[in-house]
């Protein structure tokens, strides 16, 4: 059977259809998911794409069962996965939370809209709380944040690797704007870029006699004893610590000599670049910072390149949500001052970013 995409080529498409070509990349095998927006065209094109090359989907009930049958799906030896946004993204921490417990490598792809609730189907980055720390646990999973349309083929793929490597959960955090806006970017074979996909295997079922010819699969998710919990607990934050150094990535530049730090991520990354290079022409001291993975936080990384500023400005379209992982994550490296621009729910424009940061400087 020939590949989904033979060598790579040039496309113009919607974030949505990215992400369905990219899964199809990363030879996923199938999804399952529930309507909602602004994520239901990944359902669409993978419906359209999918039975050309073999490839499953399984539209449930509702968001709680597209969960959980993605976990099974993963249990069964599946590249599985699912994508949701706002109230879907909710209901699908429960399942999450299982995964977590349980270190099922499940992959799953995140349209933020407006919140709460319902509220607006169009887009926010009111999602990283409840997408880096949701769930009744202590949030180990890993988030990658996609600034462009080229991000979410990239991590698309890289989601499922990363998932099926560190057997932790692993989000694509996307937005509405990337989910229907249209720009250009290059999909790809992986193996034609030396990129080879982690095997998946069955978590449950496998052959042999466990004990005997091979080891023990241990699954579980519900503890007798408080002692229990704790110790399983602690050793997963261990091996989290471990491998958070090979997992963080984040953007930079122009923070040698900057007194003011911009920070943002995801798709208002995109302005606050510009604002930078636009500032800089004018003389001013201005860098530039982008966490691309927001779980594990790339700390050191910030700590260095914040070494000469005097103010940080960070930009989101939330009230705060980034700058609560900025706090938390300097503590210890720095005091110092944090301003925000924030917008919960709307766009934010390079203008926008360009006045702040000269107000700033006036003063």
């Amino acid at each position: 059977m020939a590949k989904p995409i033979e060598g790579e080529k040039r496309a113009f498409m919607t974030g949505n259809e990215v992400v369905a070509w990219a899964a199809l990349a990363a030879q996923a095998d199938i999804m399952y998911g529930y309507p909602i927006t602004p994520q239901n065209e990944i359902m669409h094109y993978w419906t359209r794409l999918g039975p050309k090359f073999e490839k499953k989907f399984l539209q449930t009930e509702d968001e709680i069962s597209a969960g959980f049958t993605t976990v099974g799906g993963v249990l069964s030896g599946a590249r599985a996965f699912t994508a949701t946004g706002g109230p879907g993204n909710i209901l699908m921490q429960e399942s999450i939370s299982m995964a977590e417990m349980m270190r099922i490598p499940t992959v799953m792809v995140i349209q933020q809209r407006g919140g709460p609730s319902t509220a607006t189907v169009i887009y926010s980055q009111q999602e990283v709380m409840l997408t880096t720390h949701g769930g009744n646990g202590e949030g180990h999973r890993i988030v990658y944040s996609t600034a462009t349309h080229q991000d979410l083929f990239d991590y698309t793929i890289k989601a499922f690797n990363t998932a099926w490597k560190y057997r932790f959960p692993t989000f694509v955090l996307g937005d509405g704007y990337q989910a229907k806006m249209r720009e250009s970017l290059t999909i790809y074979d992986p193996e034609m870029r030396g990129v080879k996909m982690v095997p998946t295997v069955p978590l449950l079922g496998q052959e042999g006699m466990p004990g005997v010819d091979r080891e023990p699969s241990l699954l579980r998710n519900t503890f007798n004893t408080e002692e229990e919990l704790y110790a399983i607990i602690k050793d997963y934050q261990q091996e989290y610590d471990r491998i958070a150094p090979e997992l963080v990535e984040h953007e930079q530049f122009a923070c040698e000599d900057a007194e003011i730090v911009i920070i943002s991520h995801g798709v208002v990354s995109r302005s606050s670049k510009m604002a930078v290079h636009e500032l800089r022409a004018e003389g001013i001291k201005v860098g530039y910072f982008r966490p691309i993975t927001l779980r594990p936080f790339p700390a050191d990384d910030l700590s260095g390149a914040i070494a000469k500023a005097k103010l940080l400005l960070v930009v989101e379209s939330a009230e705060g949500q980034l700058v609560k992982l900025v706090r938390q994550n300097l503590y210890g490296h720095s005091i110092l001052p944090i301003e925000g621009l924030l917008k919960p729910g709307v766009g934010v424009t390079s203008e926008e970013i360009v006045d702040k940061v000269k107000a700033l400087a006036a003063h």
